[in-house]
């Protein structure tokens, strides 16, 4: 138990570093303030601007989440040629890239980060959902807040249906960052048939075995103990992704999706990384890990989420015709 007996040490410098961060309006450590949205390129395309040449867009879905009660809209990136010329019988890969805590689905495409003008490189198109602060999970405390269902089964099917997606495994890609990060991996893990490439930056991979009591700070306790309930839940049981992974039978392993994480060195989470990449290995599941120079911020994020559509580009299926699509 290598993770927890060292998590809370570094756990609670990370999330007293993202107080502080949080009050002062500065960038913050394990939590994002929300975002307020960005004029990118992307906007001026999805808007009616004025286009001298193919430019990223996005638009927003009002997406009503039957399972939880609730508004959910989403945010889409289409590819740069989407309704262009031949590309409009075209069908596209997507990614699903999950926000962090405090965060929003508005992150992704706010002035924090650069995702339109780096996703327009690839014929991907990028979907941003709402998660709130539910940690991508069912939660245990209250019986509406069923965010990993929502995303199974009312978000991947309700995009398949609005947009010229390749329906398929191979065509489908699963990213975060911090509490995203743990979503995304996670995903991977329990859902190998819908995924081919699952990654994380900057992962909150040991969320589940955080007790309420954990040194840490007040906005960030409550999330934790909603999503997860009291310790020992079969909540906390099933969505602990070191669990899943020590107790995964051999001929699971084989239909995993591949896995990438990565984390900055000045990160104070960087230990869940470290940690969860041995028990990869030691399990032999095929995995990438890097450590690089950051802290757990949105310079590192945008930078890195470039990477992460770059692996992508070769994990997944190429966008094709329509009809060819249809065949599979």
């Amino acid at each position: 138990m290598k993770h927890t007996r060292s998590l809370f040490f570094l756990l609670l410098l990370t999330l007293l570093a993202a107080a502080g961060a949080h009050v002062q309006n500065r960038a913050p450590s394990v939590a994002q303030t929300p975002a307020a949205p960005s004029q990118t390129p992307a906007q001026g395309a999805a808007n009616g601007g004025k286009t001298g040449e193919a430019k990223p867009r996005y638009e927003t879905v009002q997406f009503e989440s039957k399972l939880v009660g609730a508004a959910l809209p989403y945010n889409v990136v289409l590819p740069a040629d989407y309704n262009r010329g031949p590309s409009k019988h075209k069908r596209y890969p997507v990614i699903y890239l999950l926000h962090g805590l405090k965060g929003s689905a508005g992150d992704w495409v706010s002035d924090r980060a650069h995702l339109a003008d780096y996703a327009a490189r690839y014929p991907f198109i990028v979907v941003v959902p709402e998660g709130h602060d539910a940690w991508y999970t069912d939660s245990a405390t209250v019986p509406n807040e069923k965010y990993e269902s929502y995303l199974i089964q009312e978000l991947i099917p309700d995009v398949d249906r609005r947009f010229r997606t390749i329906p398929s495994r191979e065509a489908r890609a699963v990213a975060g960052l911090s509490m995203g990060g743990y979503g995304s991996l996670k995903f991977g893990l329990k859902y190998p048939d819908l995924f081919a490439f699952a990654a994380s930056m900057s992962g909150a991979l040991a969320a589940p075995s955080w007790p309420p009591d954990a040194p840490t700070p007040d906005w960030a306790r409550p999330s934790i103990a909603r999503a997860y309930g009291a310790m020992g839940t079969a909540t906390r049981r099933d969505n602990d992704i070191f669990r899943i992974v020590r107790e995964m039978p051999p001929e699971r392993v084989a239909r995993l999706p591949y896995f990438y994480l990565d984390c900055g060195t000045e990160d104070g989470l960087i230990t869940n990384s470290r940690d969860f990449s041995a028990l990869l290995i030691e399990k032999k599941i095929a995995h990438e890990f890097r450590e690089l120079p950051g802290t757990h911020s949105w310079p590192y994020w945008d930078r890195q989420v470039r990477e992460i559509l770059r692996l992508a580009a070769q994990k997944l299926s190429p966008a094709q015709d329509a009809k060819a699509a249809s065949r599979r």
